[in-house]
């Protein structure tokens, strides 16, 4: 289509092409990032904004070349790949370069030039050969990020983190306000009701995300691997419906609009360029033999929600009222995705296997004596789909599977039962899911009632913002639940709020 990058490389490029387009503000305003490690490729990302807040950015509507140059030092007296892409108007003049031909294993820094100017300079690393007996591997992994509910303390401490790589797990950017209590912060920029939203409110909504230093700072430093959620969209949408707008066919062109946006705002690889309402964003990477993650897209094929409200009850006996929802046929993952996954995890040779999707997998039910409650939106909506997740994860051939995840707002720590209903099946993996960047969470009385209703759940608060810590080896993980008081200011200071250890050969994290 002609908004996906036409790029022109060149290994050995000396100057920058001459371009009639000189800014007269700052055009590297939303900085630079990068993602999708791999033992020979890495992308990296820019958007040109001079003017950030507005539809256009305040670039011409023409397209403007954009040097790039990779090197193995920081002060660019090694370059090893540079070439020029083009950025084109109908991308919102961002640029998606797959670099390729790069060493496996290795740091390297990035940076862009365009209209005379340089951009900030970005810092990032290949994944290690597939049959490298890579020896260690740290990972943050964050999520769920509402502008106005708190500042992005987390991102600071990520970005000054010794880390190899970024996990993060949707939601991205909130369209919704915060109630006035709940505001601690005021966004640049207000979406409209989800019925009149287009591609320029998206792109001006994630203009103003990328405004936020620390977040900046956190994509200059690291590569990241994303998959999404819902309010990168619209609240609690799924698949091709959504409960804020009964229009299909709008909502259609309103999911296109916001995949697009996505798209131009992160480091993804030009082959994920949406295709109308359609993205594939769904990924598989290694690191070395020590892991392989799998990013999972739980939102766009997954079947609309059929329980009414956020949470649904049933009844005592654990038998769902909303009987809609135990259809087997149902599905988070869409048939294509979830064979894939179970294809590729029988498959898989490597000491660790990480699922990165975006919800909570382990039963987060609360009983009550009017009987118990679920949360509507996530896997214990969806039961038949679930069971096909763990009953692929329980093959033989498939130990040392890790779930991770995000969503709900709180730290979890978790062991999953190849049954989750029956307190006698067997542990057949962990879960870790991590608490919100900023967004609210559950009040803790509510959590604490969730955490007496399932054994399964080891560890749960609720109450504090963060994000989590992996430290990765052959034999075992290490997991630190980095954490701060809501809401979370600007000078605020993150603290290990709980640490747990998943052992190899033994599903289950247990305390540390």
């Amino acid at each position: 289509m002609a908004w996906q990058q036409v790029m022109a490389t060149s290994a050995h490029a000396q100057s920058v092409v001459p371009e009639v387009w000189l800014p007269t503000a700052d055009a590297f305003t939303l900085g630079v990032a990068s993602g999708e490690p791999r033992p020979d490729a890495v992308v990296i990302w820019t958007r040109l904004a001079p003017q950030p807040l507005t539809p256009d950015g305040g670039m011409p509507p023409r397209p403007v070349p954009v040097r790039w140059d990779i090197a193995l030092d920081e002060r660019f007296a090694r370059i090893v790949r540079n070439g020029v892409a083009t950025a084109h108007p109908d991308a919102g003049h961002s640029v998606h370069v797959d670099v390729n031909g790069l060493q496996p294993d290795r740091t390297y820094f990035y940076r862009f030039e365009a209209g005379g100017q340089r951009s900030p300079v970005g810092r990032t690393r290949t994944a290690p050969a597939p049959d490298t007996a890579t020896g260690h591997l740290r990972v943050a992994l964050a999520s769920c990020q509402h502008y106005e509910m708190g500042y992005f303390t987390a991102h600071r401490e990520i970005a000054a983190a010794d880390v190899d790589l970024v996990l993060f797990v949707g939601d991205y950017i909130y369209g919704s306000q915060a109630r006035a209590y709940q505001r601690v912060r005021r966004h640049p920029h207000v979406m409209p009701p989800v019925a009149e939203r287009n591609l320029a409110h998206y792109r001006m909504h994630h203009a103003a995300y990328k405004l936020d230093a620390d977040l900046r700072a956190s994509h200059a430093a690291h590569p990241w691997l994303l998959t999404w959620d819902d309010h990168e969209v619209a609240a609690d949408y799924a698949g091709l419906s959504s409960a804020e707008l009964g229009d299909p066919e709008l909502f259609l062109r309103v999911r296109t609009a916001a995949y697009r946006a996505y798209f131009e705002h992160m480091p993804l690889s030009p082959h994920r360029a949406p295709v109308g309402p359609s993205m594939p964003l769904h990924g598989h990477y290694q690191w070395g033999r020590l892991a392989e993650f799998w990013t999972v897209d739980t939102r766009q094929y997954r079947d609309g929600a059929v329980c009414a409200g956020v949470h649904a009850p049933f009844d005592g006996k654990l038998l769902w009222r909303c009987d809609a929802a135990k259809a087997p046929e149902r599905t988070m993952l869409g048939q294509s995705q979830a064979y894939e996954l179970e294809a590729e995890l029988a498959s898989s040779e490597r000491d660790w296997k990480f699922i990165v999707q975006t919800t909570q997998v382990a039963p987060g039910v609360v009983r009550t004596p009017l009987g118990p409650l679920i949360y509507a939106d996530g896997w214990d909506a969806y039961p038949a789909a679930r069971q096909r997740l763990l009953e692929a994860i329980a093959q033989p051939r498939v130990p040392n599977v890790v779930c991770l995840g995000g969503d709900v707002h709180r730290h979890v720590a978790a062991a999953l039962r190849l049954d989750p209903n029956d307190p006698a099946s067997p542990v057949i993996a962990s879960e870790i899911v991590t608490t919100s960047i900023s967004s609210q969470g559950l009040s803790e009385l509510l959590t604490s009632w969730m955490k007496r209703s399932n054994p399964d759940l080891l560890h749960v608060r609720s109450d504090e913002r963060g994000y989590v810590l992996l430290d990765v080896t052959p034999q075992q993980i290490t997991c630190e639940f980095r954490a701060t008081a809501h809401p979370v200011r600007a000078d605020s200071r993150l603290r290990t709020q709980a640490r747990y250890a998943i052992d190899r050969g033994v599903p289950g994290p247990r305390k540390l």
